[in-house]
C-alpha cells in the first residue's frame, strides 16, 4: 500500500501536479507505514521540481524533521540551512537547526543560530514573539551548560523583557545568578519587578536563597500547581490499590536521576546492597543523563530490578511502575533537575514518599511522607511540611566502601601555605549568600594567618568573591580555589584542611559527610529549614555536637576559637577517627534496618486506613507575604521570633482582607485576638423603641 502511495506521488511530482498539501499528506502516510526514508525522498524530489515555489522552505523543513528523527543530523542540518536560505525569516528553521547542531556536538554554532533567530528583524506577531522567546531559552540553556554564564543570563533577561511572566525563565535566571554570586540575586529592572522574580523561584533555589520554611512550603505548593499538571485521563492511578503482603515482600521503587557518579549515587550505593531481600523487593527507576561508570554499574548490580525510564513518557513510566505492583514509590529527586514529578502525580503506587534528593517539603497533593530525623525536623517544625514526617536515627545514608586515593597530596600541590590555618567550604557557590561571605570575612580578619579554600568556579564568579573580600579589608589572595577532581582524589585532599565552614541557609550535605569521613571537623549554624539543618544532623550523628552552633554569632566566635586552639582541634579530629566505625552517621546497618521498619509502618498505615493526607490549605497568604519581603536585606535566620514575624504580617493582611484560619500559624485564636466581638443590635433597637414611646 505504501509503495502505491510513493509511486503515485512521484508521478504527480514529475508531472508538476502535486501541491504542498498532497505532498505532506503522502509523506505523512509513508511515515505512518514506517517508510520515513521514502517520505524524505518525496520531499527532496519535490524540492528539485519546485524551485522557486513559495512554500519550498516548508518542504525542506519537514524533510529535516524526518532526517533528525532518523539520526541523520548532517542531512537535517543541510535541509534546514536550505530552508533558511530560501526564507531568512522562517524562524522555526533556526530553532530546529540550533537543536540539530547541539545534538551534533556543535554547541557554539547552535548558540549563534539561536542568537540569529532572536535578532532577526521582522513583523511583530504573537507567533514570531513565541519563536524569539524559544530561541532565547534554547540559547540560554546551552550557554549555561557550556559555562558561558554571561551569554545565558543576557538571553534569559532578553526573554523576560519580552514577557516578564515566564515562570520557567525566571527559575533559570535566578538559579544562574545564585551560581555566580551576583548579589543581590533578585535585582529588578524596569520591566521586571522583584516580586515577579521572587514569586517564581524554583523550590531548590529558594532553599539556597532564604531560611524561611513557611515560604518554602507555600512556594513548593505553588510550583507543583504551576509546573506539574494533573493528568486528565489516568489509567495507572493505584491510590486505592489493595495491599496484601501475605506471602510476599514489600515492593519498594526508587525513582532517581542520580544513580551514577553523583552525590546521591555515592550516598545510596551501600543501602541498595544492604536491603534485606527477605523483606524488601527493590526496584530502581532511572531517569537521568546517559549513565556510565563503575558506581552506576555497582548500583545496577545491587538492585533486583533496574529500569531505565529515560525514554518513556510520564504515562508510560507510570504504567510500568503500576505493572510492577510497587507498594511504596520513593521520590529521590523532589524538585531537582530531571525529576519525574508528573509520574508521581499519576499515583502509580498507593504510597508515595519524599526522601533524600530534595531538602524540603514537596508541597504536593500526592506525597504522603517525608523522611527526616529528629534534628532536621523536630516536632515543633512539622507545620512547615505538607507530608507526614517520619524519622530515621540520621536521615542521610553513606557509603562506607567509598574509594579514597591512596596517594595523599600535599598542601603545596594545591597552593595552600604549609604554616597557615586552612578553613575550607567545599559547598557549591550557589549556596554562598552575602551574609555567609561577610561572616567568613570576619573570621579571616580575626585569624590573620589563615586562608579559605573553596571549590573552583567560573573565573568571573571567583573574581566577584575576591572583589567582595577585598572591599571588606581581606587580601583576595587568601581565597584559594581547588580544581574539581574525581571523587576519590577529592576525598584524599580533604585532610589538608583544618576546619570545614558550613553555609546557610543551604548547608553541606554530602560534602559534610565526606569531610567527617576524612576526619575534618565541620562547624555549622543550623537554621529552621530542612536544607539548613542537614549539616547539624550529620555533625551530631558523627559525635561532634559541640560544633553545632546555636547562633550565627557563635559560629564566628567558635571558628576563631578553634583556629587558635590546636589542641582542641586535634582532639576533635581524634574523636572523628576513633568513632568513624561506630557513630550513627556511618552505621548503615542501623539506617537500613530502621528504613525498612518505616516502610513496614507505612504499609500498616495504609492497610488500617491511616494514610496521611497532605495539608495544602490556606497557603496563598503565606506565599504573598513571603514574596513581598526582601530576604536579601535581612537574614531570616537571625530573627529571634520567627513565628511572631509571620503572625504580625498575617494580621496586617487580615485587616485588609479577612484570612481564614489554617492549621499552622494563623489560628482561630489569632483571629479572635485581632477581631473585636460583634456588637449586638438588640440594645440599640430597645433604646430606639423606648425613645419613641
Amino acid at each position: 500500500m505504501s509503495e502505491n502511495v510513493f509511486l503515485a506521488a512521484m508521478q504527480k511530482i514529475t508531472g508538476g501536479e502535486l501541491g504542498v498539501g498532497e505532498l505532506i499528506e503522502a509523506a505523512t502516510s509513508l511515515v505512518s507505514a514506517g517508510q520515513s526514508p521514502a517520505a524524505q525522498q518525496l520531499y527532496q524530489v519535490w524540492a528539485k521540481f519546485n524551485d522557486g515555489h513559495p512554500q519550498l522552505s516548508v518542504a525542506h523543513f519537514n524533510c529535516a524533521v524526518l532526517q533528525s528523527d532518523g539520526g541523520d543530523l548532517p542531512g537535517a542540518a543541510r535541509s534546514l540551512q536550505a530552508a533558511i536560505e530560501i526564507n531568512p525569516d522562517f524562524l522555526p528553521a533556526y530553532i530546529n537547526l540550533g537543536g540539530v547542531l547541539e545534538r551534533g556536538g556543535q554547541p557554539d554554532k547552535a548558540i549563534d543560530t539561536w542568537r540569529a533567530a532572536a535578532q532577526r528583524p521582522g513583523p511583530i506577531t504573537g507567533k514570531v514573539v513565541g519563536y524569539v522567546v524559544t530561541a532565547l531559552k534554547q540559547l540560554a540553556r546551552v550557554a549555561s551548560d557550556q559555562q558561558r554564564a554571561d551569554v545565558a543570563e543576557a538571553a534569559l533577561r532578553a526573554a523576560l523583557e519580552i514577557d516578564p511572566d515566564q515562570r520557567d525563565v525566571i527559575e533559570q535566571y535566578v538559579a544562574l545568578r545564585l551560581g555566580q554570586v551576583e548579589w543581590p540575586i533578585l535585582s529588578p529592572w524596569e520591566n521586571v519587578e522583584r516580586k515577579t522574580l521572587a514569586g517564581n523561584i524554583n523550590p531548590l533555589s529558594l532553599a539556597a536563597y532564604t531560611d524561611d520554611p513557611m515560604l518554602q512550603l507555600a512556594n513548593a505548593a505553588r510550583f507543583v500547581e504551576a509546573a506539574v499538571p494533573d493528568p486528565e485521563d489516568n489509567p495507572n492511578d493505584r491510590r486505592d490499590a489493595a495491599l496484601d503482603l501475605a506471602g510476599r515482600r514489600i515492593r519498594i521503587g526508587y525513582v532517581s536521576s542520580d544513580l551514577r557518579d553523583h552525590a546521591i549515587g555515592y550516598l545510596m550505593a551501600e543501602l541498595f546492597e544492604l536491603h534485606d531481600r527477605s523483606k524488601i523487593e527493590v526496584f530502581a527507576y532511572y531517569c537521568g543523563v546517559a549513565p556510565f561508570g563503575a558506581l552506576h554499574e555497582r548500583i545496577k548490580g545491587a538492585v533486583e530490578h533496574f529500569v531505565d525510564i529515560r525514554g518513556l513518557t510520564d504515562d508510560q513510566a507510570a504504567a510500568r511502575i503500576a505493572a510492577d505492583g510497587i507498594d511504596i514509590l520513593v521520590d529521590v529527586n523532589g524538585h531537582t533537575r530531571d525529576a519525574r514529578s508528573a509520574v508521581f502525580a499519576r499515583r502509580p503506587a498507593p504510597i508515595l514518599v519524599n526522601w533524600l534528593g530534595f531538602p524540603g517539603t514537596m508541597g504536593s497533593p500526592y506525597h504522603h511522607y517525608v523522611i527526616a530525623d529528629p534534628f532536621i525536623i523536630p516536632p515543633e517544625a512539622e507545620l512547615y511540611y505538607s507530608e507526614k514526617v517520619l524519622r530515621l536515627p540520621c536521615y542521610q545514608p553513606n557509603d562506607r566502601k567509598r574509594l579514597v586515593a591512596e596517594q595523599r597530596p600535599t598542601r603545596a600541590e594545591f597552593g595552600l601555605p604549609d604554616d597557615a590555618f586552612v578553613f575550607c567550604s567545599f559547598n557549591g557557590v550557589q549556596k554562598f549568600t552575602r551574609f555567609n561571605v561577610q561572616r567568613w570575612v570576619q573570621i579571616l580578619q580575626r585569624v590573620p594567618n589563615s586562608v579559605l579554600w573553596l571549590l573552583d568556579s567560573l573565573p568571573s564568579t571567583q573574581q566577584r568573591l575576591r572583589d567582595f573580600v577585598a572591599a571588606h579589608g581581606v587580601d583576595p589572595e587568601r581565597l584559594i580555589f581547588a580544581p574539581k577532581l574525581i571523587n576519590q582524589l577529592h576525598l584524599a585532599r580533604y585532610p589538608l584542611a583544618d576546619l570545614f565552614l558550613d553555609t546557610t541557609p543551604y548547608g553541606a550535605h554530602t560534602t559534610a559527610s565526606d569531610a567527617l569521613w576524612m576526619g575534618v571537623p565541620v562547624l555549622t549554624a543550623p537554621g529552621r529549614s530542612f536544607a539548613s539543618r542537614v549539616c547539624g544532623s550529620l555533625v551530631t550523628a558523627a559525635g561532634l555536637q559541640e560544633l553545632v552552633c546555636d547562633s550565627l554569632d557563635e559560629y564566628v566566635e567558635r571558628a576563631v576559637e578553634l583556629a587558635n586552639d590546636p589542641a582542641q582541634l586535634a582532639a576533635l579530629r581524634a574523636r572523628l577517627e576513633a568513632g568513624r566505625g561506630t557513630c550513627t552517621l556511618f552505621d548503615m546497618d542501623l539506617l537500613t534496618d530502621r528504613l525498612e521498619a518505616l516502610y513496614a509502618g507505612m504499609c500498616e498505615d495504609y492497610v488500617q486506613g491511616r494514610l496521611p493526607r497532605p495539608d495544602l490549605a490556606g497557603l496563598k497568604p503565606y506565599l504573598d507575604i513571603g514574596v513581598a519581603h526582601d530576604h536579601e536585606a535581612t537574614e531570616m535566620q537571625g530573627l529571634a521570633d520567627y513565628h511572631g514575624w509571620w503572625v504580625e504580617r498575617l494580621a496586617r493582611a487580615h485587616r485588609r482582607r479577612p484570612i481564614p484560619a489554617d492549621n499552622r500559624l494563623w489560628t482561630k485564636a489569632q483571629i479572635a485576638a485581632l477581631d473585636p466581638p460583634a456588637i449586638s443590635a438588640e440594645p440599640a433597637r430597645a433604646r430606639r423603641a423606648a425613645a419613641l414611646a
